[in-house]
């Protein structure tokens, strides 16, 4: 019985969490006409650092944990996210929400080819077909050379793989590090990584008449109306509050058990997308949505029989 409202406990700290993360990507997507990805990332960032270490305090017991001698790694692991997050956050400026995460689902694809190819995992050959339908799905969606076709649709795919290297990464150093450090310097190579970014691009030249993903990269820094300074500042702390439930859900979850429920994201973007832009999926993208998740599932399930 225990084990079981363990489970439980565990599979609702994971949507939860994913439920909150959601309302960040909205609330992106709502600025990304108004103001440079950069400017928000930053002011993310910055907020993020207190609650981070309230994290860092409450799952790790104290500060030391913070000095490591892998904190470059760490820091590498961050860029990775950084690149990540960029290009999810620019596929958000053009593309709708339902299409950018059910794109990003690739990630569970590449988790798994990159631990065959780096860590040494054994994947049966029923598990390669569903990576394939994987990719058959994103294929449908991507629709290159169609006259639907925008290049932004690439951008989650890089996501994608992104992610799943910092994944794999964090795999190789959890026996070290904690998932509180991990984050905590993370947030900071995103930090310097986005005020790069505003060094490059801040004056905004470049911004006039682009694709709205390259607008959304260079467009020049604006003084941000009250609002728009607290729903930035608000990321910050949907992202500590949805790190912590995350982390909570596969500290006393198993990890094959809680993973499929990842793919619950897709519910949120669907709802944001329809709700708020009045955005819904056509025919062949709810397909390519469906053979994406379904392949997806399959493997995070494959992870408890292996």
């Amino acid at each position: 019985m225990q084990a079981q409202s363990q489970k439980t406990a565990a599979i609702a700290c994971l949507c939860a969490g994913i439920a909150i993360f959601s309302v960040q990507d909205l609330i992106l997507k709502l600025l990304s006409d108004r103001y440079p990805l950069s400017e928000a990332m930053v002011l993310r960032s910055l907020a993020a650092i207190p609650f981070l270490l309230v994290i860092v305090r409450l799952f790790d017991g104290g500060f030391r944990g913070l000095v490591s001698p892998t904190w470059a790694m760490m820091l590498w692991r961050g860029f990775l996210n950084f690149l990540a997050y960029t290009a999810y956050y620019l596929a958000l400026a053009a593309l709708p929400m339902a299409t950018t995460v059910a794109l990003y689902f690739t990630a569970p694809l590449f988790i798994t080819i990159l631990a065959v190819l780096w860590l040494g995992d054994h994947v049966s050959l029923r598990r390669w077909s569903a990576i394939g339908l994987g990719f058959v799905g994103v294929v449908i969606m991507v629709r290159p050379g169609g006259a639907l076709f925008d290049w932004a649709a690439l951008l989650p795919v890089l996501c994608g793989l992104a992610y799943a290297l910092s994944m794999v990464l964090a795999r190789r150093m959890g026996q070290r590090d904690s998932a509180a450090a991990m984050a905590f310097w993370g947030n900071i190579a995103f930090l310097v990584c986005s005020l790069a970014l505003a060094a490059v691009f801040g004056r905004g030249t470049l911004a006039e008449g682009l694709h709205p993903s390259l607008a959304f990269l260079t467009r020049g820094w604006a003084w941000p109306t009250a609002e728009d300074a607290g729903l930035m500042v608000a990321c910050g702390l949907i992202a500590s509050i949805g790190l912590t439930l995350l982390t909570q859900a596969y500290r006393i979850g198993v990890s094959a058990v809680v993973a499929p429920f990842e793919f619950t994201f897709a519910f949120w973007g669907v709802l944001w997308g329809w709700l708020f832009f009045d955005q819904l999926p056509d025919t062949w993208g709810w397909i390519g949505i469906a053979v994406i998740i379904g392949a997806g599932v399959y493997v995070l399930r494959g992870e408890e029989r292996v």
